[in-house]
């Protein structure tokens, strides 16, 4: 073959060439730094298991379920207000007791009498009750939604039914 003549040709065998040149030794040097990283090793596998068992996101169907038992029993000064809050009332519980500034905080219960109604978070606000930029309906008996807030310290929140006024026990959450 002539390659005088033909100097196109020649040009896109040597741009092929360079090309696969450099993508072999693209993939050599990606394989060894896989391989110095141990990623992809089974002992690292079993590794990241016990790590991501550390990192658990609350899952809303999981949360309604189990959400009232902890409150009675970790809060006892909202003991009080629970057992005020009859069968047909509006209970409210959160699922963290402390939290990081900005971190979310969800907040579920129940309202068996409330199909339907709209409900508005509160938060106690220099003695008094403030509403909190957050609502949510009820729906087959239950709520749930959750609030972030940086305000260190105890924050008091309840939830209030927009139409009849009916509010739920007050809850407790450290912030900071």
């Amino acid at each position: 073959m002539d390659t005088e003549n033909r100097p196109v040709l020649t040009g896109l065998v040597a741009l092929v060439g360079v090309a696969v040149a450099i993508g072999l030794l693209g993939g050599l040097a990606v394989l060894v730094g896989v391989k110095a990283a141990g990623i992809g090793e089974s002992t690292s596998a079993s590794d990241d298991s016990s790590v991501s068992a550390t990192f658990d996101l609350p899952k809303p169907t999981d949360t309604g379920s189990s959400i009232p038992e902890p409150t009675e029993s970790s809060e006892p000064s909202t003991e009080e207000s629970t057992s005020e809050a009859p069968a047909e009332g509006i209970s409210l519980s959160a699922t963290q007791q402390s939290v990081s500034p900005m971190q979310q905080i969800d907040l579920t219960g129940t309202y068996q009498s409330g199909e339907g109604a709209i409900l508005q978070v509160q938060r106690m606000e220099n003695g008094e009750w403030s509403d909190f930029p957050v609502t949510m309906s009820v729906s087959g008996g239950t709520f749930a939604t959750y609030v972030q807030t940086s305000r260190p310290g105890p924050n008091k929140f309840r939830v209030v039914d927009t139409d009849s006024d009916a509010t739920s026990n007050e809850i407790t959450v450290t912030v900071g």
